[in-house]
């Protein structure tokens, strides 16, 4: 397989389970109905551990824009691929969030909220202030890229390396995630909300691109500070 596959493979499996656990913490009829922010931050941790050990040795599993932009920034992945990356990130992402509809086809049309069918594949703020959220995903991507890089100078049994990396995203979920749902991810948020866009959901509202460019531009300024941190001082 190649490292594009990996990355769209890896990709597609993080938004499958992570927007997966958003769908049946948020859509009626679901026995997972109102369980909460704990369940959801869980979920998306486990959700990019399964990825992590599904491709990190195909393509290193970045799965998020972020992440290959920062480690480019401070020379530890070619310019020249970062392209290809990102496009494989932005497929995968649509396809896993397309399965998810599917997945819950018949639970749309119980639910009346337009917002929380958004919620389900995209991010948004808890108190819309810009700049607020322009930082907070800065902070929450910081936190990632440096984490990330961290893990990596750490030996840890075989095999065990995903699963931290899982743990560092409920983490920062669980910490950071609040203020905005912690996109921290480009490819996360933009590709389902593409899918939201296209899909006959039953009763959807519009896809809030107003904001669709904070979880974008937000998280790779975050990335490459990140990574130059880590660099300056590790």
């Amino acid at each position: 397989m190649s490292a594009f596959m990996g990355e769209i493979i890896g990709t597609m499996i993080l938004i499958i389970l992570g927007c997966g656990v958003n769908a049946g913490v948020t859509l009626n009829k679901s026995y997972s109905k109102a369980s909460g922010w704990i369940v959801i931050t869980i979920g998306w941790g486990l959700g990019v551990a399964m990825a992590v050990y599904a491709v990190g040795s195909i393509s290193g599993a970045h799965l998020n824009p972020a992440v290959t932009i920062g480690l480019a920034s401070i020379g530890k992945f070619p310019w020249t691929d970062v392209p290809a990356y990102i496009i494989a990130q932005m497929i995968g992402a649509i396809i896993g969030a397309t399965l998810v509809w599917l997945h819950y086809l018949p639970h749309w049309a119980e639910t009346e909220d337009a917002g929380s069918k958004l919620g389900v594949f995209s991010t948004g703020p808890a108190i819309k202030n810009t700049f607020a959220n322009i930082m907070s995903e800065i902070i929450g991507t910081f936190v990632l890229v440096l984490g990330i890089l961290a893990i990596g100078q750490n030996e840890f049994a075989q095999g065990l390396n995903p699963f931290i990396v899982g743990a560092l995203i409920v983490a920062i979920g669980i910490s950071l995630g609040g203020t905005t749902g912690y996109a921290i991810n480009p490819a996360r948020d933009l590709g389902p909300r593409i899918a939201h866009f296209i899909l006959p959901i039953a009763g959807k509202g519009d896809s809030n691109w107003g904001y669709a460019w904070i979880p974008v531009v937000a998280p790779i300024i975050g990335g490459v500070l990140g990574g130059v941190f880590f660099q300056t001082f590790f």
